[in-house]
Protein backbone atom coordinates (compact mmCIF):
# COMPACT_ATOMS: atom_id res chain seq x y z
CA UNK A 1 0.00 0.00 0.00
CA UNK A 2 1.43 3.47 -0.89
CA UNK A 3 2.60 5.51 2.08
CA UNK A 4 0.20 8.36 1.37
CA UNK A 5 -2.65 5.84 1.53
CA UNK A 6 -1.35 4.61 4.88
CA UNK A 7 -1.22 8.21 6.09
CA UNK A 8 -4.82 8.74 5.04
CA UNK A 9 -5.80 5.54 6.81
CA UNK A 10 -4.08 6.70 9.98
CA UNK A 11 -5.64 10.14 9.69
CA UNK A 12 -9.08 8.63 9.23
CA UNK A 13 -8.66 6.46 12.31
CA UNK A 14 -7.47 9.43 14.35
CA UNK A 15 -10.46 11.45 13.14
CA UNK A 16 -12.75 8.70 14.42
CA UNK A 17 -11.00 8.70 17.80
CA UNK A 18 -11.19 12.49 17.95
CA UNK A 19 -14.92 12.50 17.21
CA UNK A 20 -15.53 9.80 19.80
CA UNK A 21 -13.53 11.74 22.40
CA UNK A 22 -15.21 15.07 21.70
CA UNK A 23 -18.71 13.57 21.62
CA UNK A 24 -18.15 11.21 24.57
CA UNK A 25 -20.97 12.62 26.75
CA UNK A 26 -23.44 12.05 23.92
CA UNK A 27 -22.07 8.79 22.50
CA UNK A 28 -21.69 6.93 25.78
CA UNK A 29 -24.95 5.12 26.57
CA UNK A 30 -24.46 5.40 30.34
CA UNK A 31 -22.30 7.12 32.90
CA UNK A 32 -18.77 5.65 32.92
CA UNK A 33 -18.68 5.55 36.73
CA UNK A 34 -22.24 4.52 37.61
CA UNK A 35 -22.73 1.12 39.20
CA UNK A 36 -26.35 0.19 38.62
CA UNK A 37 -26.10 -3.15 40.37
CA UNK A 38 -22.55 -4.16 41.23
CA UNK A 39 -23.59 -7.68 42.21
CA UNK A 40 -25.89 -8.74 39.38
CA UNK A 41 -24.06 -6.53 36.86
CA UNK A 42 -20.58 -7.93 37.46
CA UNK A 43 -18.74 -9.20 34.37
CA UNK A 44 -21.71 -9.39 32.08
CA UNK A 45 -20.62 -10.53 28.60
CA UNK A 46 -21.03 -8.31 25.53
CA UNK A 47 -24.56 -7.75 24.19
CA UNK A 48 -26.18 -8.61 27.51
CA UNK A 49 -29.57 -6.94 27.98
CA UNK A 50 -31.26 -6.76 31.38
CA UNK A 51 -34.27 -5.06 32.88
CA UNK A 52 -33.35 -2.18 35.18
CA UNK A 53 -35.56 -1.80 38.23
CA UNK A 54 -35.32 1.56 40.02
CA UNK A 55 -36.12 1.31 43.71
CA UNK A 56 -36.46 3.90 46.43
CA UNK A 57 -33.45 5.96 47.50
CA UNK A 58 -31.79 5.67 44.10
CA UNK A 59 -31.12 1.95 44.24
CA UNK A 60 -31.20 -0.20 41.11
CA UNK A 61 -31.64 -3.91 40.46
CA UNK A 62 -30.69 -5.60 37.20
CA UNK A 63 -32.98 -8.51 36.45
CA UNK A 64 -33.00 -11.29 33.90
CA UNK A 65 -36.81 -11.25 33.84
CA UNK A 66 -39.54 -9.09 35.36
CA UNK A 67 -43.23 -9.81 35.80
CA UNK A 68 -45.93 -7.34 36.75
CA UNK A 69 -48.16 -8.60 39.51
CA UNK A 70 -51.19 -7.24 41.28
CA UNK A 71 -49.10 -6.34 44.32
CA UNK A 72 -46.17 -4.90 42.45
CA UNK A 73 -43.27 -6.59 40.66
CA UNK A 74 -41.58 -9.98 40.65
CA UNK A 75 -38.04 -10.24 39.25
CA UNK A 76 -35.55 -13.02 38.60
CA UNK A 77 -32.08 -11.95 39.66
CA UNK A 78 -28.96 -13.98 40.41
CA UNK A 79 -30.95 -17.19 40.12
CA UNK A 80 -33.43 -16.06 42.77
CA UNK A 81 -36.93 -14.63 42.71
CA UNK A 82 -37.53 -11.32 44.47
CA UNK A 83 -40.81 -9.51 45.10
CA UNK A 84 -41.32 -5.75 45.44
CA UNK A 85 -44.43 -3.78 46.29
CA UNK A 86 -45.65 -1.27 43.73
CA UNK A 87 -44.73 1.61 46.04
CA UNK A 88 -41.10 0.46 46.12
CA UNK A 89 -40.58 0.52 42.34
CA UNK A 90 -40.07 3.98 40.86
CA UNK A 91 -40.22 3.01 37.15
CA UNK A 92 -43.10 0.54 37.34
CA UNK A 93 -45.31 0.18 34.25
CA UNK A 94 -48.26 -2.00 33.32
CA UNK A 95 -45.88 -4.46 31.63
CA UNK A 96 -43.09 -4.41 34.23
CA UNK A 97 -40.52 -1.63 34.24
CA UNK A 98 -39.70 1.08 31.71
CA UNK A 99 -35.90 0.80 31.75
CA UNK A 100 -33.46 -1.67 30.26
CA UNK A 101 -29.68 -1.76 30.24
CA UNK A 102 -27.83 -3.14 27.23
CA UNK A 103 -24.12 -3.78 27.77
CA UNK A 104 -22.87 -3.80 24.18
CA UNK A 105 -19.26 -4.47 25.22
CA UNK A 106 -20.06 -6.10 28.54
CA UNK A 107 -19.48 -4.83 32.07
CA UNK A 108 -16.54 -4.81 34.47
CA UNK A 109 -16.15 -6.14 38.01
CA UNK A 110 -18.14 -3.23 39.43
CA UNK A 111 -21.00 -3.56 36.95
CA UNK A 112 -19.92 -0.49 34.97
CA UNK A 113 -20.58 -0.40 31.25
CA UNK A 114 -17.36 -1.10 29.33
CA UNK A 115 -18.51 0.78 26.21
CA UNK A 116 -19.25 3.94 28.19
CA UNK A 117 -15.90 3.74 29.95
CA UNK A 118 -14.11 3.09 26.66
CA UNK A 119 -15.68 6.16 25.05
CA UNK A 120 -14.82 8.42 27.97
CA UNK A 121 -11.39 6.82 28.26
CA UNK A 122 -10.73 7.80 24.65
CA UNK A 123 -11.24 11.45 25.56
CA UNK A 124 -8.97 11.26 28.61
CA UNK A 125 -6.15 9.28 26.98
CA UNK A 126 -6.04 11.42 23.83
CA UNK A 127 -6.25 14.64 25.84
CA UNK A 128 -3.32 13.56 28.01
CA UNK A 129 -1.30 12.60 24.93
CA UNK A 130 -1.96 15.84 23.02
CA UNK A 131 -1.54 18.30 25.88
CA UNK A 132 1.54 16.63 27.34
CA UNK A 133 3.18 16.67 23.89
CA UNK A 134 2.33 20.37 23.52
CA UNK A 135 3.91 21.12 26.91
CA UNK A 136 7.01 19.01 26.25
CA UNK A 137 7.46 20.62 22.84
CA UNK A 138 7.27 24.11 24.33
CA UNK A 139 9.87 23.25 26.98
CA UNK A 140 12.12 21.40 24.56
CA UNK A 141 12.07 24.16 21.93
CA UNK A 142 12.83 26.80 24.57
CA UNK A 143 15.80 24.89 26.01
CA UNK A 144 17.10 23.85 22.58
CA UNK A 145 16.91 27.39 21.24
CA UNK A 146 18.66 28.78 24.32
CA UNK A 147 21.44 26.21 23.91
CA UNK A 148 21.89 26.88 20.19
CA UNK A 149 21.83 30.68 20.36
CA UNK A 150 22.95 31.46 23.90
CA UNK A 151 26.67 31.04 23.40
CA UNK A 152 29.18 28.31 24.30
CA UNK A 153 28.68 28.47 28.06
CA UNK A 154 24.88 28.28 27.89
CA UNK A 155 25.13 25.53 25.28
CA UNK A 156 27.45 23.44 27.42
CA UNK A 157 25.45 23.88 30.63
CA UNK A 158 22.07 23.17 29.03
CA UNK A 159 23.29 20.13 27.08
CA UNK A 160 24.89 18.66 30.22
CA UNK A 161 21.52 19.17 31.90
CA UNK A 162 19.85 17.26 29.07
CA UNK A 163 22.48 14.52 29.21
CA UNK A 164 21.95 14.10 32.94
CA UNK A 165 18.19 14.08 32.54
CA UNK A 166 18.16 11.33 29.92
CA UNK A 167 20.31 9.04 32.08
CA UNK A 168 17.37 8.64 34.47
CA UNK A 169 15.07 5.78 33.36
CA UNK A 170 11.94 7.59 32.25
CA UNK A 171 9.36 5.13 33.55
CA UNK A 172 10.95 5.03 37.02
CA UNK A 173 11.13 8.82 37.11
CA UNK A 174 7.44 9.05 36.24
CA UNK A 175 6.50 6.42 38.83
CA UNK A 176 8.47 8.28 41.50
CA UNK A 177 6.92 11.64 40.65
CA UNK A 178 3.45 10.10 40.46
CA UNK A 179 3.90 8.54 43.89
CA UNK A 180 4.97 11.91 45.31
CA UNK A 181 2.29 14.10 43.73
CA UNK A 182 -0.60 11.54 43.49
CA UNK A 183 -1.63 12.89 40.09
CA UNK A 184 -5.05 13.55 38.69
CA UNK A 185 -5.49 14.00 34.95
CA UNK A 186 -4.13 17.57 34.96
CA UNK A 187 -1.11 16.68 37.06
CA UNK A 188 -0.39 13.67 34.84
CA UNK A 189 -0.29 15.98 31.80
CA UNK A 190 2.21 18.20 33.63
CA UNK A 191 4.39 15.27 34.72
CA UNK A 192 4.51 13.75 31.25
CA UNK A 193 5.09 17.10 29.57
CA UNK A 194 7.87 18.14 31.95
CA UNK A 195 9.77 14.87 31.55
CA UNK A 196 9.41 14.26 27.79
CA UNK A 197 11.26 17.30 26.46
CA UNK A 198 14.95 16.20 26.15
CA UNK A 199 14.57 14.71 22.68
CA UNK A 200 12.86 17.86 21.42
CA UNK A 201 15.55 20.08 22.91
CA UNK A 202 18.31 18.12 21.19
CA UNK A 203 16.46 18.16 17.88
CA UNK A 204 15.79 21.92 18.12
CA UNK A 205 19.41 22.67 19.00
CA UNK A 206 20.76 20.59 16.12
CA UNK A 207 18.41 22.15 13.58
CA UNK A 208 19.05 25.71 14.74
CA UNK A 209 22.82 25.19 14.74
CA UNK A 210 22.58 24.05 11.13
CA UNK A 211 20.86 27.24 9.96
CA UNK A 212 22.11 29.99 12.28
CA UNK A 213 24.96 30.94 9.90
CA UNK A 214 22.90 30.94 6.73
CA UNK A 215 22.62 34.02 4.57
CA UNK A 216 19.01 34.85 5.44
CA UNK A 217 19.90 34.91 9.15
CA UNK A 218 22.84 37.25 8.54
CA UNK A 219 20.61 39.41 6.36
CA UNK A 220 18.06 39.71 9.18
CA UNK A 221 20.81 40.75 11.58
CA UNK A 222 22.09 43.23 9.01
CA UNK A 223 18.80 45.13 8.93
CA UNK A 224 18.86 45.45 12.72
CA UNK A 225 16.42 42.69 13.72
CA UNK A 226 16.89 41.39 17.26
CA UNK A 227 17.82 37.82 18.07
CA UNK A 228 14.34 37.02 19.41
CA UNK A 229 12.71 38.29 16.23
CA UNK A 230 15.15 36.36 14.04
CA UNK A 231 14.43 33.20 16.00
CA UNK A 232 10.65 33.54 15.87
CA UNK A 233 10.24 34.90 12.33
CA UNK A 234 13.04 33.24 10.40
CA UNK A 235 14.66 30.33 12.21
CA UNK A 236 11.85 28.43 13.93
CA UNK A 237 9.70 28.22 10.75
CA UNK A 238 12.61 26.40 9.10
CA UNK A 239 12.70 23.74 11.82
CA UNK A 240 8.96 23.23 12.13
CA UNK A 241 8.91 20.20 9.83
CA UNK A 242 11.12 17.94 11.99
CA UNK A 243 9.51 19.29 15.15
CA UNK A 244 6.02 18.55 13.82
CA UNK A 245 6.96 15.01 12.83
CA UNK A 246 8.68 14.41 16.18
CA UNK A 247 5.71 15.77 18.13
CA UNK A 248 3.25 13.64 16.17
CA UNK A 249 5.20 10.45 16.82
CA UNK A 250 5.64 11.37 20.49
CA UNK A 251 1.87 11.54 21.03
CA UNK A 252 1.68 7.78 20.63
CA UNK A 253 4.61 7.31 23.00
CA UNK A 254 3.05 9.45 25.72
CA UNK A 255 -0.32 7.74 25.36
CA UNK A 256 1.50 4.44 25.90
CA UNK A 257 3.26 5.85 28.96
CA UNK A 258 -0.03 7.14 30.37
CA UNK A 259 -1.55 3.71 29.86
CA UNK A 260 1.46 2.09 31.53
CA UNK A 261 1.24 4.39 34.55
CA UNK A 262 -2.51 3.88 34.86
CA UNK A 263 -2.02 0.13 34.52
CA UNK A 264 0.48 0.23 37.41
CA UNK A 265 -1.86 2.37 39.52
CA UNK A 266 0.12 5.62 39.21
CA UNK A 267 -1.88 7.27 36.44
CA UNK A 268 -5.47 8.41 36.02
CA UNK A 269 -7.13 7.76 39.39
CA UNK A 270 -10.32 5.71 39.59
CA UNK A 271 -13.19 5.95 39.06
CA UNK A 272 -12.19 8.02 35.99
CA UNK A 273 -11.73 5.86 32.94
CA UNK A 274 -8.59 5.69 30.82
CA UNK A 275 -7.42 2.92 28.55
CA UNK A 276 -4.65 2.07 30.99
CA UNK A 277 -6.72 1.64 34.13
CA UNK A 278 -9.40 -0.24 32.16
CA UNK A 279 -6.75 -2.75 31.09
CA UNK A 280 -5.60 -2.94 34.71
CA UNK A 281 -9.18 -3.63 35.85
CA UNK A 282 -9.38 -6.60 33.50
CA UNK A 283 -5.90 -8.08 33.92
CA UNK A 284 -7.01 -10.62 36.50
CA UNK A 285 -10.00 -11.81 34.48
CA UNK A 286 -8.55 -12.49 31.03
CA UNK A 287 -10.10 -15.97 30.88
CA UNK A 288 -13.41 -15.32 32.61
CA UNK A 289 -14.10 -11.72 31.47
CA UNK A 290 -11.79 -11.13 28.51
CA UNK A 291 -13.78 -8.17 27.21
CA UNK A 292 -12.85 -5.87 30.11
CA UNK A 293 -9.19 -5.61 29.04
CA UNK A 294 -9.44 -6.58 25.37
CA UNK A 295 -11.45 -3.64 24.03
CA UNK A 296 -9.35 -0.85 25.63
CA UNK A 297 -6.17 -2.70 24.61
CA UNK A 298 -7.38 -2.84 21.01
CA UNK A 299 -8.26 0.87 21.12
CA UNK A 300 -4.79 1.66 22.47
CA UNK A 301 -3.06 -0.41 19.76
CA UNK A 302 -5.11 1.08 16.92
CA UNK A 303 -4.60 4.66 18.17
CA UNK A 304 -0.83 4.30 18.51
CA UNK A 305 -0.50 2.63 15.10
CA UNK A 306 -2.66 5.36 13.52
CA UNK A 307 -0.53 8.10 15.09
CA UNK A 308 2.66 6.44 13.83
CA UNK A 309 1.20 6.14 10.32
CA UNK A 310 0.40 9.84 10.32
CA UNK A 311 3.84 10.70 11.68
CA UNK A 312 5.60 8.61 9.05
CA UNK A 313 3.41 10.10 6.34
CA UNK A 314 4.15 13.65 7.48
CA UNK A 315 7.87 12.93 7.50
CA UNK A 316 7.77 11.61 3.95
CA UNK A 317 5.48 14.38 2.70
CA UNK A 318 7.42 17.25 4.28
CA UNK A 319 10.95 15.99 3.65
CA UNK A 320 11.97 16.89 0.08
CA UNK A 321 14.67 14.22 0.15
CA UNK A 322 12.07 11.43 0.40
CA UNK A 323 8.92 12.93 -1.11
CA UNK A 324 8.16 11.98 -4.71
CA UNK A 325 5.11 11.27 -6.80
CA UNK A 326 5.42 7.53 -6.40
CA UNK A 327 4.96 7.57 -2.65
Amino acid sequence: MPRNALMRLGGGLLAVFAIVGLAAPWLAPYSPTEQYDAVAGKHLPPLTAMAAVELEYGQWRLADRVERTAAGLTIERLGRTEHYDAAEVKNLTDDGVSDRRVFFLGSDKFGRDVLSRLVHGTRISLTIGLLSVALSTLIGVTIGAAAALGGPIADSLLMRLVDGFVTIPWIFLLITLSAIFVPDTQMLIVLLGMTAWPGTSRLTRAELLSIRERDFVHAARGIGMGEAGILLRHMLPHVMTPLLVSATLRIGTLIMFEASLSFLGFGVPPPEASWGNMIADGQGFLTSAWWVATFPALALIVAVVAINLVGDGLRDALDPRTADDGR
